[in-house]
């Protein structure tokens, strides 16, 4: 009996040691790895779909890696970035904003009539056209949470009226100039962060990352919860650091890193906040993903759906003020193209299921540098946009089917 008795205890000990040997760094990754054969890859794919395109661009044509090109890249990237920051809303709740490049155009036709024909102070006519964002948004909640109207429909009808709005704003003229030299205009196109400064802001995240961490760590640790590695912890931080630091160091052999860039990643820290560490966000991914499941649970459903709406009409705004700053001028053509496309497209490619329930601010960021470095890479090499039309549709259908893989592979792993 005695023996009987001994021998568990001696096992558990073993396992003891075995589990403290995989602490630190090697858990990390193998937490990493379990994560992805669960079919949790994060951003991963689209990491490794963009070291694809800037390795065969850089190859093809070595201006395409030069510090000035990539500035001129983050620039053009932020417009239609900060669009897409406000599709991943409506994506997360399941629904789509067909008008958002329509909502970006007449935005930036009212900064021009406002500002240069009425004489408007330039921040009344930027908050005025932010206003405008929230209202169509708000119409758009209304239609779908009282009427039932499907956010394709209702879109889709938005998208023609604004843009017949626009036309009829800008007139027979077609066009306003914005004055060159002004301060809106400078911050589209020439303001960069000085350099000392962009050192400083490099090391922000890596710090604020380990702080968090840490906080996270001691509040399971007295709750007497596994906690991650300290170790693990301190690596990504480092590893994150190192990186910014170096992309800061090589922009700045140059131009440097764009303010407009840098308010783009603002707002997009800002959401992933909003969406991951508050209650409304958790609200968000609950809706998208059983929208019963969460009116069960007591969540204002409607609310959830009107926020979505108006968030993502009013960046829809803020990028169409934006693109007016950096052509220095709004016109017929503003939001018209491939805006509405390219700003869906980059929420999806950069990982925001279009399915609902999953997706993250940081999609956006990620799925406008692939987009972006895709029409540079292609431009720079004299290459017709058709081409890249065809590229941007296969990566955006491969991105999908990534997706698609994946929610199926989370499902058959949560059902073994």
């Amino acid at each position: 009996m005695n023996q009987d008795t001994k021998q568990p205890t001696v096992l558990l000990d073993r396992s003891d040691v075995r589990v403290s040997h995989e602490t630190g760094i090697a858990a990390t990754i193998r937490s990493s790895i379990d994560k992805v054969r669960s079919g949790d890859l994060g951003s991963l794919p689209v990491v490794v779909g963009l070291v694809i395109i800037w390795t065969v661009f850089g190859t093809l044509n070595p201006t395409f890696l030069s510090s000035n090109n990539l500035a001129n890249l983050l620039f053009d990237a932020s417009t239609v970035g900060i669009i897409s920051l406000g599709i991943v809303c409506v994506l997360m709740v399941g629904e789509i904003d067909l008008s958002v490049g329509s909502i970006s155009g007449f935005a930036s036709a009212m900064v021009g009539m406002l500002w240069v024909n009425e004489g408007w102070p330039v921040v009344l006519a930027i908050l005025a056209a932010l206003v405008f964002g929230g209202v169509i948004g708000t119409i758009y909640a209304l239609l779908f949470n009282r009427l039932g109207m499907p956010s394709f429909v209702s879109t889709l009808a938005g998208l023609l009226a604004v843009l017949g709005m626009q036309l009829y704003l800008l007139g027979a003229t077609g066009s306003i100039n914005l004055p060159y030299g002004s301060a809106i205009v400078n911050f589209g196109q020439l303001l960069v962060i000085p350099r000392p400064l962009a050192y400083v802001f490099a090391l922000i995240p890596g710090v604020v990352m380990l702080f968090a961490g840490f906080a996270v760590v001691r509040r399971r640790k007295q709750a007497n919860l596994s906690a991650p590695s300290i170790g693990g912890l301190v690596a990504k931080a480092v590893a994150i650091t190192v990186a910014l630091e170096f992309v800061a160091f090589y922009l700045n052999q140059d131009r440097g890193i764009p303010w407009m860039f840098a308010l783009f990643v603002v707002l997009v820290i800002i959401m992933d906040y909003a969406l991951t560490r508050t209650q409304w966000g958790r609200s968000m991914s609950a809706v998208g993903g059983n929208r019963e499941a969460a009116r069960r649970a007591g969540i204002n459903v409607r609310m959830i759906y009107t926020s979505a709406f108006v968030l993502c009409a009013m960046f829809a705004a803020l990028g169409g003020v934006l693109a007016a700053a950096r052509l220095a001028s709004a016109s017929q053509q503003a939001g018209t193209g491939d805006v509405n496309l390219n700003a869906i497209a980059a929420a999806v490619i950069g990982g925001t299921s279009l399915f609902g329930g999953r997706g993250n601010a940081y999609s956006a960021l990620l799925g406008i540098i692939v987009i972006q470095s895709i029409a540079s890479g292609l431009t720079m090499l004299d290459l017709s946009s058709a081409l890249r039309y065809m590229i941007t549709g296969a990566v955006l259908a491969i991105a999908v089917i990534v997706d698609s893989l994946a929610r199926r592979s989370r499902a058959s792993h949560g059902r073994g």
